[in-house]
């Protein structure tokens, strides 16, 4: 039973770190194949525990851009509004995020149907997004104004709901607000550092009583399993959506919630 978790936990760490930075949605993802894996989780704490994997990812990714915009905080307005403008973002998803915790996690990610109808409206929506003659008037992320930031952060409140896509949202909201797709995914990605923490440290404190030292075998490997896959996905992300946009993962979301669908009609 050891071996079959901690092999379960390999195949959600791959999908974690594969769908956590496309619009695709992760959590539906790691839900439902937790759910035909058979896997438990105390409060579904595995969900988003492996998400450090993922997140450690991006961050030795961007680890020189990061350090780069914090010694130039000092001398540099556009490092300052770049750094608000991210706060501002995450500002929205913390306050709902922590007050609807308990909900989202008791309610929502306990019913796999409603993550596969939420994947197939999703698909839906980005299609039509990606497809839509949007011209884009902020090409830059050092560039986006804290406003805009700020409504970006709204739309990444949908993800609240599993099924939505925390990336999806923030990427749908941002073109429909004249970003470009390349710097619509780049933002999502730093939008993603605070994000994820301030998920990952939540979790950790709701869920320090019920995890066991056997959990943590289980999410160490589904940890690294995420790190790997993640490193791989933000390498390559930015240059596929530049030249083939977003309707891959669009088409990807509507056959994946049609399965989920089918297989819950006919397994339950």
């Amino acid at each position: 039973m050891a071996d079959q978790s901690i092999v379960s936990a390999l195949i959600l760490g791959l999908i974690e770190g594969l769908t956590e930075f496309i619009p695709v949605s992760s959590t539906a993802h790691v839900v439902l194949a937790q759910h035909f894996l058979g896997f438990k989780s105390p409060g579904n704490a595995f969900a988003v525990l492996i998400q450090l994997g993922a997140i450690l990812a991006i961050l030795s990714v961007y680890f020189s851009k990061l350090l780069g915009i914090a010694l130039s905080l000092p001398s540099s307005p556009q490092s300052r509004r770049f750094v608000l403008s991210i706060l501002l973002a995450f500002l929205p998803a913390a306050v709902i995020g922590a007050l609807a915790h308990d909900f989202i996690k008791t309610v929502l990610f306990e019913t796999p149907m409603l993550i596969c109808i939420v994947l197939i409206v999703g698909g839906v929506i980005l299609y039509v997004v990606d497809r839509l003659p949007l011209k884009p008037r902020y090409t830059d992320v050092m560039q986006y104004p804290p406003s805009l930031a700020l409504k970006i952060g709204l739309c990444q409140c949908l993800a609240m709901i599993p099924g939505t896509s925390r990336s999806g949202a923030t990427i749908a909201g941002a073109l429909l607000m004249g970003t470009d797709k390349r710097s619509a995914a780049e933002f999502s990605f730093f939008l993603a550092m605070p994000t994820m923490v301030g998920a990952f440290a939540l979790d950790l404190y709701k869920n320090r009583d019920a995890l066991s030292s056997d959990d943590l075998v289980v999410i160490g490997v589904g940890f690294i399993a995420a790190f790997v896959a993640g490193l791989f996905v933000v390498r390559s992300l930015l240059d596929f959506v530049s030249r083939r946009g977003f309707t891959l993962f669009a088409v990807w979301r509507i056959v994946v919630g049609t399965l989920g669908l089918i297989a819950l009609l006919i397994w339950g």
